[in-house]
């Protein structure tokens, strides 16, 4: 064990930290906006109670998510200098921006909202939610876009005299096919946490608290968050067979690796299960299904997929000796992994609306425990995609371009860096304790009582903070 195998373990497990918390911020910003939308169309104060139920679950993972996410921008300079230096030119573009419009929108609105409450006219503080939530997709799509240069690199040239990467073409960058596809699946995948919470906190409520005078709200909030979790799931499937497609395009072996293919293959067969030989050079057996990977890959059935061990050929050539190949247990089970647990929160989304048929009042412990189980099916999901997409492209760190074990910081120690990486692991470690323990208190809190009208004379009313 050297200084990179505990820097990437750090980079990795602060990362996947993180982003436990991203996808529901995104999601939860729009779907409590759109609670808020329907109050205000409607003056039904179900929305209104769901609205401020579900924006305090939004603002507990908000102010975790960006403690973390503080942490990812330390690492560049910390762990991994000789990256930063080589590509900062054009990451400096995509993340100065979603550091003075995206985050800077994202958290003004989200205080005007927070203490805007019957001090804001209805629509200005309606505004305002919506305005957090854009700021919040913006942030995500920025920072995607710096991600898929390290995927794919666009819009750059490497000057000859310094070794660096350097800005040639920002548009190039920020329209990435990479991220063109990459930002909408990673919204269908954070609307389908934030419906999976959505409807584990409701159901919990429907079914243990079955006499309580706001049932019918949580009953809407069932529905509605499954509904949302469907048509996610739908949007992650059809997004995520385009991003195969353009995965398969731009970086070949991360297809081949996630499928368990050695050799090429016109047509290819989707790999159910493979097992692999111990060198991880050739396949000792696999159960497929005919055509399929073929259709995946390229979009046609008899359409060519190229082989691990074929790529690996071909890049020692192009980029010189050495291993090219991803570690396949990692991308073929991670992989796997996310489609599984993504397809499970679906499928108890659909449990979940079959129980409320013809207005049924669910009732079963077994659809109790399957609901709360429902938010962290996606979570997994998620972190397994992030985890088989950054995996996946190695030993690259930015494709074709620098490898892994080039981007580190050279004067850091194994010291240092073990140091660090235990520290982290410890703080967040509390951090997640704390989380957990404020979500489960408000969550089993239930809606708050809205029927008291505040004083019309605000005069003599400190500014405070409305939950």
């Amino acid at each position: 064990m050297d200084a990179l195998d505990v820097a990437r373990w750090q980079f990795g497990v602060t990362t996947v930290y993180h982003f436990l918390f991203v996808p529901l911020t995104i999601g939860l910003s729009v779907l409590v906006a759109i609670l808020q939308t329907m109050w205000h169309r409607t003056g039904n104060e179900r929305y209104l109670k769901l609205t401020k139920f579900y924006g305090k679950l939004f603002l507990i993972n908000f102010a975790m998510g960006v403690v973390t996410g503080i942490v990812q921008e330390f690492q560049f300079g910390m762990n991994w200098s000789d990256y930063s230096r080589f590509v900062g030119d054009v990451f400096g573009a995509p993340l100065a921006i979603e550091a003075l419009v995206a985050f800077f929108l994202e958290s003004t609105f989200i205080g005007l909202w927070i203490f805007g409450w019957d001090r804001l006219p209805k629509r200005a503080h309606l505004a305002s939610i919506w305005a957090a939530a854009i700021g919040t997709n913006l942030s995500a799509y920025f920072i995607l876009a710096a991600n898929s240069f390290m995927q794919n690199p666009v819009g750059y040239r490497i000057n000859p005299d310094s070794g660096r990467a350097e800005l040639t073409d920002f548009p190039a960058v920020l329209t990435n096919k990479v991220a063109l596809i990459t930002f909408p699946h990673t919204l269908a995948g954070s609307f389908l946490v934030a419906g999976s919470l959505i409807v584990a906190v409701g159901l919990w409520h429907v079914i243990r608290n079955r006499d309580s005078a706001d049932t019918g709200a949580y009953r809407f909030a069932t529905k509605f968050g499954s509904w949302v979790v469907l048509v996610a799931s739908a949007a992650v499937l059809f997004t995520g067979d385009i991003q195969g497609k353009i995965m398969t395009d731009v970086q070949p072996m991360k297809m081949a690796a996630a499928e368990g293919l050695y050799t090429t293959e016109s047509p290819a067969s989707f790999s159910v299960l493979t097992i692999g030989s111990l060198d991880g050079s050739r396949e000792v057996f696999a159960l497929k299904i005919p055509y399929l990977l073929s259709y995946l890959g390229t979009g046609d059935p008899h359409g060519t997929v190229h082989g691990i061990n074929d790529l690996q050929a071909q890049y020692a050539t192009q980029y010189g000796a050495g291993s090219y190949t991803p570690i396949i247990p990692v991308t073929y089970w991670s992989f796997r992994f996310m489609i599984a647990f993504g397809m499970a929160a679906g499928a108890i989304a659909l449990l979940v609306l079959w129980s409320q048929r013809k207005g049924r009042t669910p009732s079963s412990r077994w659809l109790l425990r399957a609901g709360l189980a429902m938010p962290v099916l996606p979570l997994l999901a998620n972190s397994f995609g992030w985890i088989f997409t950054e995996m996946g492209r190695q030993p690259w760190i930015v494709f074709g371009e620098m490898l892994t074990r080039n981007g580190v910081s050279r004067s850091v120690s194994l010291a240092e860096v073990l140091t660090s990486f235990t520290a982290f692991t410890l703080i967040y470690a509390t951090l997640a304790v704390i989380e957990v323990k404020l979500l489960l208190r408000y969550a089993k809190a239930g809606v708050p009582d809205v029927s008291e009208q505040p004083p019309t004379d605000d005069t003599e009313r400190p500014l405070a903070f409305a939950y």
